[in-house]
């Protein structure tokens, strides 16, 4: 075994091992603390109702969104950076996430308005549609504004706009339902149930393995557009396999927890340090693993870090991971002057 692929398999074994222990910690932390040997208990086979009802029907369903979204944002990241060959591109920076909660919130307000209960999947789609506009707006920018550095302030306040209307939308609904939507807003996986954990698991697994599956042009992409036609790849093709994926994976990442800042752009890097590699048949899976690990720990602190009072998941990220995407600014500035 080379150094390479024992590098590789020693740090997904050291993510999974977190990831386990992150698992149990956050099913025993809360308003009721619960030990490893109770938890253990009640999932094989659940007898205390109370217990069961804790750890079952609200902490393992928040759990596993958080395990799964957090993957998906941080793969829908590492796509953005390809993309865009921006090492600070993301869907939270580039106002995808932003766009994706405005539709949302105003599919929201026009059918519970009516009466009408939106589902799992329309949230999905109407969070996919704003991902795709916001895309679009991104890259018919990136056609004029030859400078990323400025193409992502562009995209940031792209952000700033959808924000702006969302919580217009929201502070002025009338519904009791709408105005519940604040806390969602701001990012949070409060209040998830099993059929929406459902729903995301479905449609991230299956952006992830797809993602997995064009790992190989997605690589020779990587490595620019010249080298990749001579690979044999279809640009065209592989861009637009890049937007939907992309976008697929934020929307669904917004659809259930709201915009959640910073996973999408640090983790991508902080995995590319680990693993020192950038292909992405190691990164796909690493980066999964990373952004679980990283967002199921943030929202752990944000639950229990000033219990009963709740904080915003993105509010923890920001204070995690902001530091990253800053030492990655300072950095390539550093480079660009040398």
């Amino acid at each position: 075994m080379d150094s390479n692929k024992k590098r590789y398999n020693v740090c997904f074994l050291v993510m999974i091992c977190a990831l386990v222990i992150i698992f149990f910690i956050g099913m025993g932390v809360g308003s009721a603390d619960i030990s490893v040997l109770d938890i253990s208990k009640s999932l094989i086979n659940p007898g205390d109702v109370y217990m069961g009802r804790i750890l079952l029907s609200i902490r393992l369903p928040r759990i596993i969104a958080a395990i799964v979204l957090g993957g998906a944002l941080s793969v829908s990241g590492y796509l953005l950076q390809i993309f865009f060959g921006n090492p600070i591109a993301g869907p939270y920076v580039l106002g995808i996430s932003s766009a994706a909660k405005l539709f949302v919130a105003l599919s929201m307000v026009f059918l519970l308005g009516r009466g009408v209960m939106i589902s799992s999947l329309v949230m999905v789609i109407a969070a996919f549609i704003g991902s795709i506009i916001a895309m679009a707006a991104v890259m018919a920018l990136a056609q004029k504004v030859r400078n990323m550095s400025l193409l992502v302030v562009c995209g940031v306040m792209i952000g700033y706009i959808c924000s702006a209307i969302t919580e217009f939308v929201v502070t002025f609904a009338d519904d009791t339902n709408i105005v519940n939507l604040h806390n969602w807003s701001l990012g949070s996986f409060s209040g998830i149930n099993m059929e929406q954990v459902l729903v995301s698991s479905v449609i991230v697994i299956i952006a992830v393995i797809c993602t997995f599956i064009f790992s190989k042009p997605i690589g020779a992409f990587q490595l620019g557009e010249n080298y990749a036609r001579n690979m044999g790849v279809n640009i065209k093709r592989i861009r637009i396999i890049l937007i939907l994926l992309s976008s697929i994976l934020s929307a669904t990442v917004t659809a259930f927890a709201g915009p959640i800042s910073f996973v999408g752009i640090a983790v991508p890097h902080i995995m590319r340090m680990a693993m020192k590699t950038a292909k992405p048949v190691v990164m796909v899976p690493g980066c999964f693993l990373g952004g679980a690990i990283i967002t199921l720990l943030c929202d752990c602190i944000a639950r229990t870090a000033f219990a009963p009072t709740e904080i915003s998941i993105s509010a923890v990220t920001s204070v995690f991971l902001a530091p990253v995407v800053i030492y990655l600014l300072v950095a390539r500035r550093e480079v660009s002057r040398g």
